[in-house]
């Protein structure tokens, strides 16, 4: 009897958090179910596979249950597909690649309550990123991260207490660095221009908008969309890097896509998941590098614990133009560019209420 209302009420549940999502509402406790669709699904197929053994088999109520246990399931599925092997990638890899041309990148929450600094510098000197986007950072990492100006001779600091504190660091010049804050006051982002080796000249945005749990989704939306929106406008090749508060398969990230152009690493290879560091059975994609398609792939992994409940994110990509003829940019259709303008006036209006 216990064995049989465990599996109506997890299925239950399990199909409660996939219909959820669909509800179109930017609240929190709504759109926090985009997160873990992979649990959702594990959890989905467990239960389907134990219908048979808990449920009587020939009751209509049991057949019922079993379709929306496999529907649910079934809509998991495809929206996890994109971020496994199964399917072709979106950004392509590079065969060879001019050192002048390399960029190696390295995004990383470090936590702001996190004091030791040590994890993250042995793994700086171990991969040797070209480019460090860090976020959470407060004047305690500012004196932590000094030493860095040592390798990274060009960069960006904005330390706050507020766990929106965010640093850049360059082996590359920048060219006309600002920290710009697009809907709340209170949580800057990074534009930069830099110049590679190669002379090419490319346009960096460090991005981290606030998560779903401390309030409704409309004002991380819409400082995406209008980064997205920018980017699309821009001329200078783009890549937009940081802890987005946001999952590789939510409809918000798709959109994204739609609006900027920019492709994914992750689609064809894998979830990649870096956060959270503490929950083995509970990690997503939270942080991101998008990249247009001038850029093709040369490495792609999830770092090692640095103490964060974030794990760093580097991806290495080589800057080649005759690639736009070789991948498929994402371009929006006229409903994209209407749900994208609607999703940033109402993360400003939120900012005015």
């Amino acid at each position: 009897m216990m064995a049989r209302w465990a599996v109506i009420g997890l299925g239950s549940l399990g199909v409660a958090a996939t219909v959820v999502p669909f509800i179109p509402s930017d609240e929190w406790w709504i759109r926090i179910w985009d997160f873990p669709r992979i649990q959702v699904a594990v959890l989905l197929a467990v239960m389907l596979g134990a219908v048979p053994f808990s449920l009587p088999i020939r009751r209509r109520r049991t057949a019922a249950f079993a379709v929306a246990l496999t529907v649910a399931l079934g809509w998991q599925i495809f929206a996890i597909l994109p971020y496994t092997p199964i399917v072709a990638t979106e950004a392509k890899a590079a065969e060879n690649c001019d050192q002048r041309s390399r960029i190696r990148l390295l995004v990383a929450n470090v936590l702001k309550s996190n004091r030791n600094a040590e994890p993250l510098l042995s793994l700086l000197d171990r991969l040797r990123p070209d480019i460090l986007v860090l976020v959470e950072t407060d004047a305690w990492w500012d004196t932590q991260l000094a030493p860095l100006k040592e390798s990274y001779p060009y960069g960006v600091a904005y330390p706050q207490e507020n766990g929106y504190g965010m640093h850049l660091f360059s082996r590359f010049e920048l060219i006309g660095p600002e920290v710009r804050f697009l809907i709340d006051d209170y949580v800057p982002s990074i534009k930069t221009g830099l110049l590679l080796p190669s002379g090419a000249r490319i346009d960096l945005y460090g991005l981290h908008p606030k998560p779903p749990p401390l309030q409704d989704t409309a004002r991380r939306d819409a400082e995406l969309m209008i980064v997205g929106r920018e980017v699309r406008m821009e001329t200078a090749p783009a890549i937009v890097a940081g802890d987005l508060n946001d999952v590789a398969w939510s409809r918000t990230n798709s959109l994204f896509q739609e609006i900027s152009g920019l492709l994914d690493p992750r689609i064809g290879r894998g979830p990649y998941a870096t956060f959270n560091a503490n929950w083995p059975f509970l990690r997503w994609p939270l942080d991101h590098v998008f990249f247009e398609d001038s850029f093709q792939l040369l490495h792609l992994a999830v770092a090692g614990n640095i103490g964060s409940d974030h794990f760093p994110f580097f991806v290495a990509l080589c800057h080649r133009p005759a690639a736009e003829a070789e991948q498929e940019q994402p371009r929006p259709e006229p409903s994209d560019v209407e749900a994208a303008d609607e999703a940033i006036e109402k993360g400003r209006e939120e900012e005015t209420d």
